[in-house]
């Protein structure tokens, strides 16, 4: 039975488990773990009564299971699952035109070499990418410009040095996880970028052409947890200006109890300092190793002020209200139910409408709305 504070279930939408959800006016996007499906399109005009619009397809061998929209454009993933999938298809971008949503059409096919693209954020001129390229190793940080979206062009591209392998640079990582941009999230001149277990990094991307590191940190030599969302507060809190970091219950570098999230303060952006971390409550009793999954995910890249939810796994949707950056406090959650045939609920995205309603997606099955008065 779904517990909750603060929340209520306003629908479920039955459909294969995603890996992003998006809205844009009174219409949602699913990204979906697993082919054959690849994003679904939504009416939620009425959030009782969702209404599916259209589907997009990914062959087999690939996923597309993030999904951006902005400026009726809907950015999708291209990745390669496993060793298979066709070659023709290739990993990269679609870019559909979804000024009509029942109708996306699209507009072009950006190709990446190797495994694609996994995750992004667009702003309706520029996608901050995280693609796999010819030459390097593992996912390096690309900003593509699409203002002709039938031609997207690079404007800018950054790696951890040693990633450039064709270039000369040493791979000093043969002993470790190999570095993986998980994917940049913008701010004014600013891209503040996950790195999985190489930690985050805040770069200037003042020339965007040439982006500059101005800070990095890691806390994976000493908890085992991937670095997945680095979100910046547009507002300083407490005089401060802070950073969301969220790290990943999966790929744990050793058996560890669940992934958690942090706060950092980065007034001053050239030295950030964790001063918080925030945790569900009985989750973590005495720090025992844990299976993965049981912890936090991500928080919602859309957020209201200073309520910022977060999916968190096997918890389902928690709300945080970080105006006390020092003391982060849970205001209202939704756990809800495992699906059918699961053991686990794995909530895996969430986002937010205008109207302050919650959309929580499991990785395994199904979409739930939810509406909250925190928000």
């Amino acid at each position: 039975m779904a517990r909750s504070k603060n929340t209520r279930l306003v629908a479920h939408i039955d459909c294969p488990g995603g890996g992003q959800v998006w809205v844009d006016g009174k219409t949602l996007y699913i990204g979906h773990m697993r082919e054959p499906t690849g994003t679904t399109i939504v009416n939620i005009e009425d959030p009782a009564h969702p209404v599916v619009l259209a589907r997009v397809e990914v062959p087999p061998g690939w996923h597309s299971h993030k999904v951006r929209v902005a400026n009726g454009l809907m950015v999708v993933n291209h990745e390669r699952q496993g060793q298979g999938g066709d070659p023709n298809f290739g990993g990269g971008l679609g870019i559909y035109d979804v000024s009509t949503p029942s109708r996306p059409e699209l507009l072009c096919k950006w190709r990446t070499y190797g495994k694609g693209v996994h995750r992004y954020d667009f702003d309706g001129r520029y996608a901050y990418i995280s693609p796999t390229a010819e030459g390097y190793v593992g996912n390096i940080m690309m900003i593509l410009d699409l203002k002709d979206p039938k031609h997207p062009e690079e404007v800018g591209r950054w790696w951890i040095p040693g990633q450039w392998q064709a270039g000369g640079e040493t791979n000093p990582w043969a002993e470790g996880p190999a570095p993986r941009c998980h994917h940049p999230m913008r701010m004014g001149d600013r891209l503040y970028v996950s790195y999985w277990h190489h930690g985050y990094h805040i770069l200037d991307i003042s020339d965007m052409s040439k982006p500059k590191r101005i800070a990095s940190g890691n806390t994976s030599p000493t908890f085992p947890h991937p670095t997945h969302t680095c979100l910046p507060i547009p507002q300083t809190l407490k005089g401060r200006k802070v950073m969301v970091v969220a790290d990943e219950d999966v790929a744990k570098l050793w058996p560890s109890a669940p992934a958690f999230t942090w706060i950092y303060d980065i007034t001053n952006e050239y030295c950030p300092v964790p001063i918080s971390t925030f945790q569900v409550e009985g989750l973590d009793p005495d720090g025992a190793p844990q299976p993965p999954f049981m912890g936090c995910h991500q928080p919602s890249e859309r957020f209201k002020g200073t309520i910022v939810p977060f999916a968190w796994f096997a918890k389902g949707l928690r709300i945080l209200d970080i105006a006390d950056p020092f003391a982060p406090r849970e205001v209202a959650f939704y756990e809800t139910d495992p699906p059918q045939g699961f053991n686990l609920a794995s909530s895996n995205d969430v986002t937010i409408d205008d109207r302050g309603l919650c959309y929580l997606i499991d990785r395994q099955r199904g979409v739930d709305v939810i509406e909250t008065s925190a928000l």
